[in-house]
């Protein structure tokens, strides 16, 4: 590799992928200036449970000799992927970040592993996760911006790897915002897909009917890149769509005049940090002023988001938790365990409610999108293409906050807070984005969040691609 060029660990996947197709950079060497880095800054990092370096060594020569060959699979061949640590790798541990599954090894590849794998991607380590996904901090892991401050969760240690060059992309897993939260306060893109478009066989369940998984990535390009390998039906799946295949990437660069963004005059700005809020409208700008039109919209049944995605997270994870939770409390950290317990007392009719509530605000939401219904009539928007707001209403908290104080006077608890604006996407299963649209006087990043109607990740990835070509082009990496 050419001594000017940055080192290869800086590499966005795109870029990467670009040096390695035209032979100007080869997977070893990709590789090892990750493994490089990972040895740096992974002492205050906390972000994996375990690295693979003579493995991912082994594949990333056989990724070049492929290559060579003249077996290139495309643009993540040779490149290292970092996996939450509820996705197995067969013959490798997959502990959940939690003393429960210590000893247990997956015996398969999860659904997204076995595709990562046929696109040749070079499997680097496993990630934390707050244990078990339940919740929103990932205590193992540090903010790669800031070492006082929480990574968010419970993806937390995957964007804290992308964040500070230790994965050139990586994997998370979202039930209430996981990938968006912890994407946004370490500055780096995250994409939720729709429900059911990403297979999720082989991977530990949180809350079965909000569970997804998806990419943290650099740039929206690479996570269109990502999303390109991992979505597609699996029969192994209850959830899977069986959607035609997409080319997520065919859209980035072409214009977004005549998108319409509705920014919500509910909900998603009420109790948000004044520098969120202000960093996110100066975005929504941005995407006007190439064309975009902003429309004010009003965000139907959002006084029912936190008890139908609590109505039924709790009851799934205490079911999915059961038997391991009796045979031993013990081994659960102290917050994991009391919402294991709580689960046990959500009645049934309160679970079924929770289900009716998501239907009904899964078909105002999409009235909403076409502008047809009482959602659309509302606001008179006509139909919007995507949502624009913060992906949640706070930076990084610091170590051991247990809550934030609002410009009300009001309080919140961290973890409420940060799941408050991403749950509806979960709720609905449409899908949302975090981009990176700035950083607070203290140098915390800010996330804005980007929602569309089912399968609607192209106008997404295309929206976010386009804020960042004007005001974003080179993906800053965390001075770790």
């Amino acid at each position: 590799m050419n001594h000017d060029s940055p080192e290869p660990y800086r590499l966005p996947l795109t870029e990467a992928a670009r040096l390695i197709a035209d032979g100007s950079l080869s997977p070893v060497e990709l590789t090892a200036s990750v493994l490089d880095r990972i040895e740096a800054v992974e002492p205050k990092l906390g972000a994996y449970v375990s690295v693979a370096g003579e493995a991912a060594l082994r594949s990333a020569a056989e990724a070049g000799r492929e290559i060579a060959a003249g077996r290139y699979r495309g643009p993540l061949h040779g490149v290292p992927v970092a996996l939450k640590d509820l996705i197995d790798v067969a013959g490798v541990p997959t502990t959940a970040s939690s003393r429960v599954r210590a000893d247990h090894v997956a015996d398969a590849d999860a659904a997204v592993t076995e595709r990562l794998r046929a696109a040749g991607a070079v499997l680097i380590g496993k990630t934390h996760t707050h244990e078990f996904a339940y919740g929103l901090t990932t205590p193992q892991t540090r903010n790669a911006w800031s070492p006082e401050h929480v990574p968010g969760g419970s993806s937390g240690g995957s964007a804290a790897a992308v964040a500070a060059g230790t994965a050139t992309f990586a994997l998370g897993t979202d039930t209430g915002g996981s990938i968006r939260v912890p994407a946004a306060l370490n500055h780096v893109v995250g994409l939720k897909p729709t429900y059911g478009l990403v297979p999720r066989h082989g991977v530990t369940s949180l809350s079965w009917s909000l569970d997804h998984v998806g990419p943290l990535t650099r740039t929206a390009a690479d996570a269109a890149l990502v999303l390109q390998a991992l979505a597609g039906h699996d029969p192994r799946d209850p959830a899977s769509l069986d959607h035609p295949r997409e080319d997520y990437t065919r859209a980035l660069g072409t214009p977004v005049a005549g998108l319409r963004i509705g920014i919500p005059a509910n909900y998603y700005f009420d109790r948000v940090q004044p520098q969120v809020a202000d960093a996110v409208r100066a975005a929504v700008e941005a995407l006007t002023a190439l064309g975009a039109t902003a429309v004010p919209v009003h965000v139907p049944m959002t006084e029912y988001v936190h008890a139908a995605q609590w109505g039924l997270m709790v009851p799934e994870a205490t079911a999915y938790h059961q038997d391991m939770l009796r045979a031993a409390p013990d081994l659960y950290a102290d917050d994991v365990r009391v919402l294991l317990e709580a689960g046990e007392f959500v009645p049934a009719t309160d679970y079924i409610r929770a289900q009716r509530t998501r239907t009904l605000m899964h078909q105002r939401w999409l009235e909403l999108f076409d502008g047809t219904g009482e959602a659309g009539r509302a606001d008179g928007s006509g139909g919007i293409d995507a949502i624009a707001a913060p992906a949640v209403p706070a930076t990084a908290a610091r170590a051991g906050q247990s809550e934030f104080t609002w410009p009300d006077g009001s309080a919140e608890a961290v973890s409420d807070a940060y799941v408050r604006l991403s749950a509806p996407a979960n709720l609905t299963g449409f899908p949302a984005l975090s981009v990176p649209v700035g950083r607070d006087d203290r140098g915390l990043p800010i996330g804005m969040q980007l929602i569309g109607r089912p399968l609607a990740e192209a106008t997404l990835l295309r929206l976010a691609h386009a804020y960042e070509s004007a005001h974003r082009p080179v993906p800053e990496l965390a001075p770790v």
